[in-house]
Parts: structure tokens; sequence; C-alpha cells
């Protein structure tokens, strides 16, 4: 039958599929951020000295990642609505419950492994950090947000990137529920146009797309930020460096 790209932008084809990726594009942004958010409040419990707060995280932690994803989005979607009280299941179900469902989905799962990514980069700091942190006059929440975290986060950059495109890839997953996302879409546009490899090739080059233009900005902010650390930490080594030292950098020393 050959090929026929003009179907991808012929209406109604074409709105079809940028809904379905504006879609996918919100689920993805707001599941980052979430899964985020998340993953340090549960890197810091499990950090915790007292086991009445660290056990907690410790069983959120195993069970999430030890749990198939598509049977967490099942979950949410059918078997949670059973312990939500009744008047306020029916709001959920008069707005959109299945992008809902979805996003929790992701945003749980996903904070599961970046809360270990976060747990390993802040052990990686050393502790006289956060001495010195609390003796200049901080308390514990400053110094983790103005001292540790920061340090932590592009300690742990390189697997975030990762994680951040896995969001992205199991999104499609959502397709399973009724989310109107790019798979699903993708899905619809085949069905009615009979075009599997134009529908569901556009999806795929979109989907390799967001990846790379996400690892392309995640992977220039790492570079960028380590640039002006290390040139920050140039400078001060300059600095303090002795008058003697100096001169002899520059030939002056040894002269007569």
């Amino acid at each position: 039958m050959g090929l026929d790209p003009r179907v991808l932008w012929t209406p109604p084809y074409g709105g079809w599929l940028v809904e379905g990726i504006l879609t996918t594009l919100r689920l993805t942004g707001v599941a980052i951020l979430g899964s985020t958010l998340l993953a340090i409040v549960v890197s810091m419990m499990r950090m915790s000295t007292l086991r009445s707060v660290s056990m907690p995280a410790r069983a959120y932690v195993y069970f999430f990642r030890n749990t198939p994803f598509p049977v967490q989005v099942l979950f949410w979607y059918f078997g949670a609505p059973h312990l939500i009280p009744e008047r306020f299941l029916e709001w959920l179900y008069a707005g959109d419950f299945e992008f809902l469902a979805a996003l929790v989905a992701l945003i749980l799962y996903t904070a599961a492994y970046i809360a270990e990514h976060f747990r390993s980069g802040i052990s990686a700091i050393p502790r006289s950090q956060m001495e010195s942190a609390l003796s200049s006059g901080m308390n514990y929440i400053q110094a983790m947000s103005y001292v540790i975290l920061p340090q932590a986060f592009r300690i742990s950059l390189p697997p975030l990137i990762s994680e951040y495109l896995t969001i992205a890839k199991n999104s499609s997953v959502a397709m399973i529920i009724g989310v109107a996302e790019a798979m699903t879409m993708a899905r619809r546009v085949e069905s009615y146009s009979f075009r599997a490899f134009e529908a569901f090739g556009a999806v795929t080059l979109f989907y390799l797309s967001l990846s790379l233009l996400t690892s392309f900005v995640l992977n220039w902010y790492n570079r960028r930020y380590l640039a002006l650390i290390t040139a920050d930490e140039r400078g001060k080594k300059r600095r303090k460096r002795p008058i003697g030292q100096a001169k002899r950098g520059l030939g002056w020393a040894g002269r007569p």
C-alpha cells in the first residue's frame, strides 16, 4: 500500500497526535517534579537514626521497587477507588481520573528509585560539611537545603537522567487505563486510517526526540555546573597560594 506520511497532519489525525503528545508531556513533567520532591523526603527519612522514621521509608522503597509498574497503574485505577469515600470518589470521576491514577503511579514508582540515588549522593558528601553548616548558625533544614542537597543532586545527576527518561517512556503504559497520551492517540489513528507504520513511527520518533532532548539538557547543565565549580575552586587555590609560589609560577623567583 506504500507510505503516506500526509496522514499525520490530515484532520482529524494530526490533531489527535498533537493532543496525545501534549498529554504525554504534561504527564511526564508533573511526574518528574512530583517524584523528585517525594524522593527527597523519602531519602532523608531513610537516613534518619529513628527506626520509626526510617523503617516506613525502607518499606516504601522495597515495595515499589519490587512490583511491576503496569500492576501499580492498574491498582491505582481499579483497586484504590474501593478505599476512597464515595463522595470524594464522585468528585474524582467527574474529572480526569485516568490521568490522575497514572500520575500517582508514576510518581510513587519512580520516587522509590530516585530516593536511593539521592541517598547515595548524600552519603558521598563528607560529614564535616553538615557539621560546618550547623556550626555557622544554620538549622538542619537550612543545611540540607543550601549545602547538602545541591551537592547531592549534582552527584546523583547521571542516574537521575536515566530515571527521568524512564518516566517519559513509562508514561506510555497509561494507555492500558485509557489515558489519551501519545500511544493511545497513535492507536486511534491506526484504527481509523489503517496506517500503522506512519502512526506508530511518528510516536516512536517523538519518544526518541524527547529522550535525546532531556538527556542533552541535563548533561549540558551538569557540564556547565561542573565548569563553574572548577573555576571557583581554581580561583580559591590562586588566592590561597603563598606569595613566593605565585612569583615562582610567574618566573620571578630565583632571579637575582
